[in-house]
């Protein structure tokens, strides 16, 4: 899934790239991603790009009319061509295009979902709020505006566990299930402890983690090319994706979080006092 630090990136990418240009071509190849059925792509047809903004995982495509908003969800991208009639990249792993903006000069850009069931969302709207999944997210923790004082209010009394709520949106906006892992590792938490059993000392730990690892990650992403992103990000992590291998520390072999199916992983050592989570 993109996080806030690769969709940061790839932003800054097409703000770049495609600032000034006019929209001069829209194929929509899956109708379902579409979620504004009564406005249609073709409504970006003409338009000149103004600027791109990242509102959590989302990215808005803003023009001198409607605005093109991009939800990634699971497991969406989007693939830059110069010249789109250069060769696109084919074989097994290739995922497939959901839809293609072209551009004045011949640039295109194509999003695409590589997962198993569709999750990528298309918006034509005028303003992104119009769009209730960026309507309810909650404080951006990348944000220098984001303090303590915000943590805490999303924290405290919270009957939930940490994992859960760092990916929940409407409560952190831009952290998913990698990020959340390598946060809670930094901040030696338990992926499954209630928020509300924090205490001060638990609660400016977890603070500084996320601060230190989104920090981080948004300044290693940047100017990485949109097609390296997701190897860049993967090479980064501390724990997640790397059941079986020794931790950073070398105090333990990270393990799979029950449950997670493989999909969340965590330090024993770390982050539990040693003893390993519950199957």
């Amino acid at each position: 899934m993109p996080e806030s630090p690769e969709v940061d990136s790839l932003g800054g990418f097409l703000r770049e790239h495609l600032t000034g240009r006019r929209i001069s071509a829209i194929d929509l190849e899956e109708a379902r991603a579409l979620k504004t059925r009564a406005r249609p792509l073709s409504e970006l047809h003409g338009h000149a790009v103004t600027g791109v903004r990242r509102f959590g995982k989302h990215l808005s495509i803003d023009t001198d009319g409607p605005t093109l908003l991009v939800s990634f969800g699971r497991a969406g991208w989007a693939r830059w061509r110069d010249d789109a009639t250069d060769a696109e990249p084919t074989g097994p792993d290739t995922p497939p295009v959901i839809a293609r903006v072209g551009f004045d000069g011949g640039a295109e850009l194509a999003v695409t979902d590589a997962g198993d069931w569709l999750s990528l969302g298309l918006h034509v709207v005028d303003d992104p709020a119009e769009v209730s999944s960026v309507a309810k997210l909650g404080p951006d923790p990348a944000s220098d505006a984001f303090t303590r004082a915000d943590l805490d209010a999303v924290v405290t009394g919270r009957r939930k566990q940490l994992k859960a709520l760092l990916q929940e949106q409407e409560t952190l906006s831009g952290i998913g299930n990698a990020y959340s892992d390598e946060i809670l590792y930094a901040a030696r938490l338990s992926p499954v402890a209630h928020a509300s059993t924090l205490d001060e000392e638990e609660r400016a730990q977890l603070f500084a983690a996320i601060r230190d690892v989104l920090g981080g990650a948004f300044e290693a992403r940047r100017d990485v090319p949109p097609a390296e992103l997701k190897a860049a990000k993967v090479a980064a992590m501390a724990v997640h994706g790397r059941t079986g291998e020794p931790c950073p520390e070398g105090h333990d072999a990270v393990r799979d979080v029950p449950g997670s199916k493989g999909a969340a992983q965590y330090c024993a050592a770390c982050q539990t006092g040693g003893v390993p989570l519950p199957e």
